[in-house]
């Protein structure tokens, strides 16, 4: 029987103006992985949305001396979002397994060769997560979610979650009441960091490029347990994950990014344009018409106050 020469993984880096933190990133993988496997076991692929800041030259030279084997740079030809830039770098994948990473990740050493165990013995899983945790120290909670229902969005963006963080009752897009350093079942997980066989993502058909930026990994997730997986999240592993770098819309990380205000203002809608799109797509005809007018006006409502914000920090 012949060998199959794949390699076990296929990694994606999708970058827009972020050539430091992405080379951090690209290093945390050579320096903490390539001793785990053989060579030629794993692959990076880096798809650039058309950056200003000189990534795609700068990788191209990269190229000439890094220890990756298979190393590959993707013009994507534009600003393409999440989705469709993340699809294009998927035509490029020869693994079994495909890795969706964000540049402003740090990987450790064993967490990859870890997911790919995890995967190995358990084919009912779709897609797996590590723990992500942020540059303070504390877990990205995205990792770990419940769907947003429109219960679980009230009780979230009306402040009950945090007064009660580990309630059933009130937690449920956190799901904050599980043991976030297990490993367990959830709804969905964060595109930040996503592990999935390449079989799994080919019958979901990929990133829903309906959504330009955010929502899109909650959709990915939901359509992946329509076809009868699992999604999983797996709190003995762990990556660095310093967020926003690309937006600019988060405090943590406004020194790190290179987003001017238009970018900003760009993101904050398409933020909220991906929250109109998920309830379209998923809980319109599920639920009645006054709910699905209700989180409407909701997320108008906190649009005009997050848009207000953002012209009082100019």
């Amino acid at each position: 029987m012949q060998k199959d020469l794949r390699p076990t993984l296929s990694i994606i880096i999708l970058t827009y103006n972020t050539k430091e933190i992405t080379l951090d990133a690209v290093k945390s993988i050579e320096e903490n992985y390539s001793d785990e496997v053989k060579s030629g076991e794993y692959e990076v692929i880096v798809a650039d949305n058309s950056s200003t800041d000189g990534s795609l030259e700068f990788f191209k030279k990269y190229k000439e001396t890094t220890s990756i084997k298979t190393f590959q740079i993707i013009d994507n030809g534009g600003n393409l979002g999440f989705s469709k830039g993340n699809n294009k770098g998927v035509a490029y994948t020869k693994g079994k397994y495909v890795l969706f990473l964000n540049p402003d990740t740090i990987v450790y050493k064993e967490t990859l060769n870890k997911m790919i165990s995890f995967l190995d013995k358990n084919p009912n899983v779709g897609a797996v997560s590590c723990k992500l945790i942020n540059k303070d120290g504390e877990i990205d909670f995205n990792c770990h979610r419940g769907f947003p229902t429109p219960w679980n969005a009230l009780c979230y963006f009306s402040g009950l979650q945090r007064l009660f963080p580990k309630s059933r009752i009130f937690a449920g897009y956190t799901r904050g009441w599980e043991d976030f350093d297990s490993i367990h079942e959830v709804d969905a997980i964060e595109g930040a960091f996503m592990m999935m066989p390449k079989e799994v993502g080919e019958k979901v058909g990929w990133w829903d490029e309906d959504y330009f930026f955010y929502g899109e990994d909650l959709q990915f997730c939901l359509d992946i347990k329509k076809l009868g997986y699992k999604i999983y999240y797996a709190g003995t592993s762990n990556i660095m994950h310093i967020g926003g770098a690309s937006s600019g819309i988060k405090k943590k990380t406004q020194e790190l990014t290179t987003a001017n205000i238009e970018t900003k203002k760009r993101l904050q809608k398409e933020r909220f344009s991906a929250m109109r799109i998920f309830y379209k797509k998923n809980y319109k005809n599920k639920y009645p018409f006054i709910i699905y007018w209700i989180v409407d006006k909701a997320i108008g409502f906190l649009e005009k106050r997050t848009t207000l914000g953002l012209k009082v920090s100019e």
